[in-house]
């Protein structure tokens, strides 16, 4: 009885076990299906959703059939020359009959084996990647990667080629991977595979502006396309897979690796023979580089490039205000400047001109110093310190010491490579030089390299006619018009002469006293002298600006200066009326101009009127004017630095075959680390800057790093080319005007009483200034700010 009820519940048991697993297993089915089910119909929702837009824009069918369609903006200059245009990319389009058989074995068997025969996806590639998460091999087809390239990978906004648009995020990733498939697909449908194949290789970009096969082609080994052999051919295709570390140029060794892949898959699909791939696997890659002219190299390089920014700010606000939206490189825009390209062309030929002798005399003066080209400031750590200091400040801005902070690397570690002797491209004024040299030694070298700024405006209109913002774009990618700013030195002084002039009525004639001024911890040598304001001025003495500013007070200094349109920030100190701010190019000229302007100053204007591509017009510029003060005043002022030029520190340009009337100022700023021009014909005013990069680099000679050596040659050989040229009716015989209603003649004293010309090395002609009580200021503030002429001047034309 007891053994018949154990079988009963053993029974029972067993049926309950098996309920349990039934009720499992029916559980485990519906949320088996509802999983399954639930996961194919978000796909398809996923799918719905991405073709109507919900997760980006998706390309239109004008897209699809046009998508390569860029049409540079030209930039027109105000006599008519295209002198630049805003290009995407400099790209030679080939045909699929130009690709050599190799090319194209190599990249399907690298990228898309099945690539004859699918409809834009490769199903078995799809479920295979996302079976073992592309640990063998991607899912891509030739057709998605273009569709990636097309409408995913895209340019960035100011048509340089950008990986930005693929999203890191995997989640996001996946919702553009199903854009790619739906546009490849698309694109399947439009085009032949030839086509595709042909779309795909024009599209890649291979570094170094090798954009397509047949620029990379001659890029990187000199050839048409359809010359390239089968190890050219491979080494290519190993690089759509990543072309930076698959770089032959860059990465060798690894190029060679990657390049034995592609080789080896073309063996496996039969397109070579195993004897053939033997034979070829261990020879190296031969390269005959020949690098394509960057966009943006060359004439006006750094005048397009602040052109771009002030054009992409107008395009924005337009589609802020109209919803329209311009493409600077892909719409076609014509883009009227007021620059000119023959004074621009002037410009540049000016400075190089005066620049390859300068840079000579520093590199003699320099020769023997163990921590050239540095100097030490007043209060500066010991040399060695500082060099070392702004090496490594240096070496920690450039993208080499990134990359290399990025590979886990300590600095001790980055320094040691940085000291490795490479070959490197350096600036010369003969042309770019190859070179074996450490990065270090590189970064070393281009600190001796002398800079210099330039920009000329017409006073009445405010159209800027030449702007060069540096020496050479593809080395020094810094503007020294509007993005630098430097301390301005003596040519700071009109703004306080102008203030004392409006505000406390005083004349050219004016006497004050030239003796030692001390105010608190500053103090300014002078020599015990009083003179009149247009001696003062045109020999640029201290002591005598120093009063000025103390009479007026630094506070109406300061708004004057803001009225001529100086917005850089400026100390609150009497510092500034030797020249402590730091201030642009830009800034000055505009400031200057307003003197030749009746006193009005005008916002100098890089651009008059720009048009789409159908000529209507997107934006024309009116001059913006203010009066800043009468056109008395403003005429005094240019008496008074006509004086600079006629008697005064600016008289090197009467040695230079110049008789025109000139209005004009130097300046020289501490240790000679800057060197200005500020000079003002009737119709044309100009200003320009030499220096360094760093300020601790700077001539040990005064009579050679002085403004008068330093800058104002330039001036005088783009003034020189000006007036020989007819058609831009800029002569020597143009005259200021002089207000009707002004009686004063200015007829003070011989201004040559006032001044010396044996040198000027007297001890109100230069020396260190304290900082004043009114604040602490750095070395940086302190100054020299005379300008120190010679009769005997330099001849920089030898």
């Amino acid at each position: 009885m007891a053994s018949t009820n154990k079988n009963k519940t053993s029974t029972i048991n067993k049926i309950k076990k098996f309920n349990s697993y039934k009720k499992f297993i029916r559980k485990f089915l519906i949320f088996f299906w509802g999983i399954f089910f639930a996961g194919i119909s978000s796909f398809f929702l996923l799918f719905l959703l991405t073709i109507y837009g919900f997760f980006g824009e998706m390309p239109n069918v004008r897209d699809l059939e046009n998508p390569d369609i860029f049409v540079a903006s030209e930039i027109i200059s105000a006599d008519g020359v295209v002198i630049q245009k805003f290009e995407k990319e400099k790209r030679i389009p080939v045909e699929y009959q130009d690709l050599p058989p190799y090319l194209i074995y190599a990249l399907m068997s690298k990228e898309d084996e099945r690539f004859p025969y699918h409809s834009g996806v490769d199903k078995k590639a799809l479920f295979r990647a996302v079976f073992y998460g592309g640990k063998r091999g991607g899912g891509s087809t030739i057709t998605q990667q273009l569709a990636k390239l097309l409408f995913t990978q895209k340019d960035d906004d100011e048509g340089n080629f950008s990986y930005k648009g693929v999203s890191q995020n995997k989640f996001q990733r996946s919702f553009q991977k199903i854009k790619e498939i739906i546009i490849a697909v698309q694109l399947e449908k439009l085009y032949t595979k030839d086509e595709i194949i042909t779309l795909y290789l024009n599209k890649f970009d291979f570094l170094y502006n090798a954009n397509g096969i047949a620029t990379a082609s001659k890029v990187y080994f000199n050839k048409n396309v359809k010359d390239l052999d089968l190890l050219q051919s491979a080494t290519l295709v190993a690089m759509l897979e990543n072309p930076v570390v698959n770089n032959p140029k860059i990465n060798p060794e690894n190029a060679k690796r990657r390049r034995n892949v592609v080789l080896s898959l073309m063996k496996d699909q039969g397109y070579i023979s195993e004897t053939e791939f033997n034979s070829i696997k261990n020879i190296s890659i031969e390269l005959n580089y020949k690098p394509v002219k960057e966009i943006g190299e060359g004439y006006s390089a750094y005048f397009k490039h602040a052109l771009k920014k002030e054009v992409n700010a107008i395009l924005s606000d337009y589609e802020n205000q109209t919803g329209k939206k311009y493409n600077l490189y892909k719409d076609g825009l014509k883009i009227y400047v007021t620059l000119d390209s023959r004074m621009q062309k002037y410009a540049e030929e000016s400075i190089e001109k005066h620049l390859k002798n300068l840079q000579k005399s520093f590199f003699l003066e320099q020769k023997h110093r163990k921590y050239a080209p540095f100097y030490t400031y007043p209060g500066d750590p010991k040399i060695d310190v500082l060099y070392n200091k702004l090496m490594t400040d240096a070496m920690k801005r450039t993208g080499r010491y990134k990359n290399l902070k990025n590979k886990g690397l300590s600095d001790e570690e980055i320094l040691t490579e940085f000291k490795k002797p490479i070959t490197l491209q350096i600036f010369t004024w003969k042309g770019d030089k190859d070179t074996l040299l450490s990065p270090w030694d590189s970064i070393r070298y281009h600190k001796y390299i002398i800079q210099s700024g330039l920009m000329a405006m017409e006073p009445h209109s405010g159209n800027i006619k030449a702007w060069v913002g540096g020496i050479n774009w593809k080395h020094f990618q810094y503007d020294h018009v509007k993005q630098a700013r430097r301390q301005v030195g003596s040519t700071f002084k009109p703004f306080v002469y102008a203030t004392a002039i409006k505000n406390l009525n005083y004349t050219p004639c004016t006497q004050v006293s030239n003796a030692t001024y001390t105010k608190g911890k500053w103090t300014v040598s002078g020599n015990g002298a009083t003179m009149p304001l247009k001696s003062a001025l045109a020999y640029s003495k201290n002591a005598v600006t120093a009063r000025l500013i103390d009479a007026t007070g630094y506070d109406a200094v300061i708004k004057m200066a803001r009225d001529l349109g100086v917005e850089s920030p400026i100390p609150r100190n009497n510092t500034i009326a030797l020249g402590s701010a730091d201030l642009t190019i830009y800034e000055m000229v505009g400031a200057y101009s307003t003197f030749a302007n009746f006193g009005n100053y005008t916002k100098p204007e890089m651009i008059w009127r720009i048009e789409d591509s159908n000529n209507k017009v997107i934006k024309e510029y009116e001059p913006q004017v203010r009066e800043v003060m009468n056109e008395i005043y403003s005429y005094t002022m240019i008496e008074l630095m006509k004086g600079v030029i006629d008697q005064g520190t600016g008289r090197r340009i009467r040695n230079m075959g110049i008789d025109a009337e000139i209005a004009g100022k130097t300046g020289t700023t501490n240790k000679n680390a800057d060197g200005w021009f500020i000079g003002i014909a009737p119709k044309l005013a100009t200003g320009i800057w030499v220096g360094w990069e760093d300020r601790y680099a700077h001539f040990e000679s005064t009579s050679i790093g002085q403004g008068a050596s330093m800058a104002l040659p330039i001036w005088a050989y783009f003034m020189q080319k000006i007036y020989a040229d007819p058609k831009l009716e800029i002569t020597q015989k143009d005259k200021f005007v002089r207000p009707e209603t002004m009686k004063n003649n200015f007829s003070c004293d011989d201004l040559a009483s006032y001044g010396t010309y044996d040198g000027g090395y007297s001890s109100d002609d230069d020396g260190y200034y304290n900082t004043p009580h009114e604040g602490d200021i750095s070395h940086k503030q302190e100054n020299i700010n005379q300008n120190l002429i010679k009769r005997d001047s330099i001849n920089f034309d030898k």
